[in-house]
Parts: structure tokens; C-alpha cells; sequence
């Protein structure tokens, strides 16, 4: 057990309850940058303490009603298979973990590509509604193709990376649902889709050997009590600032891996 990495775990835990992002996005380049893992070792534990973190998140966001659980289940129909699948061929066609000079450049590139929509999203609001009023009731099933499509796309990042279950679901919901969800929704419909399929996740890359456990335990004596807090701060913090920190840091970590 390691103080650091408790701090480290509460941190995250922290803004995970806070926003819905942070877990994979932030916990996995801390680990492999200021800790000094194996990439394939700081994705395959960061999982776990995504899947358990976010577990206990989920189950406050519930009970505050913050959840849209129709979006989470379109969101699974997607993100769960695409997991699997790719997991399946990791372990088949890598032997379980790809070299991890690659690995930090997809890592990096998820990193990058995260932290450029969060700090647009925003920007592109108005020109959404205008394209949902123009498209008028036929925009629903395109919506339907957009998050589940999307959650395929996040299915498979998150089995690869670790990245993707909080910010790209995110900014996923409040590009396609720019009315239909508040922050909150977004919040609470983000960390309960993340359960399952960071769960899922989570159990492939165990069985892939890419799990440190005395690590996780550290992480998590720090992020249960970060991520209670964090969740009932949630509608107490002005979301702009956060996010722009959040996507300042991850810019960071992105340019470091591709760099590295």
C-alpha cells in the first residue's frame, strides 16, 4: 500500500464524481508518467478502479435520479460487444498486450482527441440545435445511430486504452441530446454506462494478466471516498472551469506520450 497512490486514487476519484470523466483519462497517464508503470499494467488496473469507482458513483447519481437509463442501454448496445471483441483479439492476435511504444501513442492520441472535444464542445452547441430543428422528428433515429455507433467506438478505446468511458461518453451525450440532457443527466447517464463496461473491461484484462492488485488496493482506499464527494458536489461547481482544466491536463499527458 502507497500513500501517492492513494492521493492519487482521491484525486481522481474527485473529478470523476465531480464531471463523469477522469477515470481512465487521468488515472492511467499518472500512473504510467509520475508512477513509472508498464502501460499494459497502468491501463489493465485502471480498469478495475474505473469499474469499482464508478460503481459507487453510479449508485449515488441513482439515487439522486440523475440518470437517463434509456441512453445507457443504446450506449451498451454498442461499447459492451465492441469490448469484447477487442479484447478477444488482443488476447489471440498480442498475446494479451500490444508493445508499449504503441501503446503510449494510442494512448496519446485517445488523450489528444478527448481533450479537443471537451474544450469545443461548447463552441458547437448552437450550430446543433439549429442542425435538430432542421432535420425536425427525423432526427431521432439518427440520434439512435449516433450513441450506439459512438459507444462502439468507445467499447473499443476502452478495452485498448482505458480511455474513453467518461469524457468521450460526455461530450457524446451533449453533442447528440444538446436539449434533452442537462449537466447532470450527462453526469449521471456517463458513470452508469462506464459500470458494466468498464467491468467488462476490467475481467479481459485480468484474464490477460494486465492487473496489479496491492496497486488497485491503494487507488481504491483513495477514490471511494474522492468519488462520494466529488458526486455530491456535482451541481454545487461551475462545469466550465473544471472542464477546461481537465482538458488542459490531458492535453499535457497526450503530448507527453506521443512525445515520448
Amino acid at each position: 500500500m502507497d500513500l501517492g497512490y492513494s492521493l492519487a486514487g482521491a484525486f481522481v476519484g474527485f473529478l470523476v464524481g465531480l464531471t463523469g470523466v477522469g477515470g481512465g483519462s487521468l488515472m492511467a497517464p499518472i500512473l504510467i508518467l509520475l508512477f513509472g508503470f508498464n502501460p499494459a499494467v497502468a491501463i489493465g488496473t485502471d480498469l478495475w478502479f474505473a469499474a469499482i469507482t464508478k460503481t459507487v458513483g453510479g449508485a449515488i447519481h441513482h439515487k439522486l435520479g440523475s440518470p437517463d437509463w434509456q441512453l445507457v442501454k443504446r450506449l451498451a448496445m454498442g461499447s459492451i460487444p465492441a469490448a469484447i471483441v477487442t479484447l478477444v483479439w488482443l488476447g489471440a492476435a498480442h498475446g494479451g498486450r500490444l508493445e508499449s511504444d504503441l501503446l503510449l501513442k494510442i494512448l496519446g492520441g485517445a488523450l489528444l482527441v478527448v481533450a479537443v472535444l471537451m474544450a469545443v464542445k461548447h463552441r458547437i452547441h448552437q450550430p446543433l440545435l439549429q442542425i435538430k430543428e432542421s432535420l425536425g422528428p427525423s432526427i431521432r433515429s439518427h440520434q439512435f445511430a449516433c450513441v450506439v455507433a459512438g459507444g462502439a467506438i468507445v467499447g473499443v478505446l476502452v478495452a485498448l486504452t482505458s480511455v474513453g468511458a467518461g469524457a468521450l461518453v460526455a461530450v457524446l451525450l451533449a453533442l447528440v441530446y444538446p436539449i434533452r440532457l442537462d449537466a447532470k443527466k450527462i453526469v449521471g447517464t456517463d458513470i452508469v454506462h462506464a459500470v458494466p463496461l468498464t467491468l467488462v473491461a476490467a475481467i479481459g484484462h485480468s484474464w490477460l494478466g494486465n492487473v496489479d492488485l496491492w496497486l488497485l488496493a491503494s487507488l481504491l482506499l483513495g477514490s471511494i471516498p474522492g468519488i462520494i464527494l466529488g458526486s455530491l458536489a456535482a451541481d454545487k461547481i461551475n462545469d466550465n472551469w473544471v472542464r477546461y482544466a481537465l482538458a488542459t491536463m490531458l492535453l499535457v499527458s497526450a503530448v507527453k506520450m506521443i512525445s515520448s
